[in-house]
């Protein structure tokens, strides 16, 4: 029985417009002086510190915690202020999922599993009213690669709930086939959702315990219950 579930954030909870996109454009441009520095750079399924690492490197500026700290600062003013003027939506199904699954018998631990920053997620999830939903998480503040930040997430809720958790009790919801290998990477359950960075016929072959369209295709008994 699934004790714990993991939700990444964009493409799987929510559709911010670009919101993240367009604040590390303007980021790119206004502190760094690089006006096309997101065209290179492929953000489905990746950490926000990979992304900013990897645009550091492409134009030569140093990675030091300096500049981390910088770009991050800003970034945080800038989504809050474009999500506030953007296009969004919630994921179908996504309260409804929700809703059932603390309606469960043995309702699970709800948690995040995201590659944005903390305060990131939070900006983008309050938006929503959602950021309330979630009692645990690990986000790209505990590291650079998602695989870690799965197995920082599983650590947290295995704390939260005062045992050690095994990863078939642990479900992992994402749009991605890298949200895919992370749950993987924690002997996981996985669902993948096709409403976000990858189309069903794209997540299908990467094997997820169930692939659907979308959460309003499945319950949350169907998957916590096995």
């Amino acid at each position: 029985m699934v004790r714990l579930i993991l939700f990444d954030i964009d493409g799987t909870l929510v559709h911010t417009g670009g919101a993240g996109i367009k604040a590390f454009a303007k980021v790119f441009a206004t502190e760094f002086g690089v006006h096309d520095g997101v065209q290179r750079i492929k953000f489905a399924g990746r950490t926000d510190v990979s992304l900013v690492r990897e645009f550091f490197v492409v134009n030569q500026i140093p990675a030091t915690p300096e500049n981390f700290k910088h770009f991050f600062d800003c970034y945080v003013f800038w989504l809050d202020h474009i999500l506030s003027h953007s296009h969004t939506a919630e994921c179908p199904g996504i309260w409804g999922f929700i809703r059932d699954a603390r309606a469960l018998p043995q309702p699970p631990l709800i948690g995040l599993l995201t590659g944005n920053i903390r305060l990131g997620g939070e900006i983008k999830l309050r938006h929503f009213d959602l950021w309330k939903e979630f009692e645990t998480g690990a986000f790209a503040d505990d590291h650079e690669d998602r695989d870690q930040i799965a197995a920082a997430a599983h650590r947290r809720g295995s704390r939260v709930l005062n045992r050690p958790l095994h990863g078939k009790e642990v479900l992992v919801i994402g749009d991605t086939p890298l949200d895919v290998r992370c749950g993987r990477a924690i002997g996981a359950k996985v669902l993948a959702v096709a409403t976000g960075g990858a189309k069903f016929d794209e997540l299908k072959p990467h094997s997820a315990d169930w692939t659907v369209e979308d959460l309003t295709r499945i319950s949350a008994s169907e998957v916590c219950g096995r």
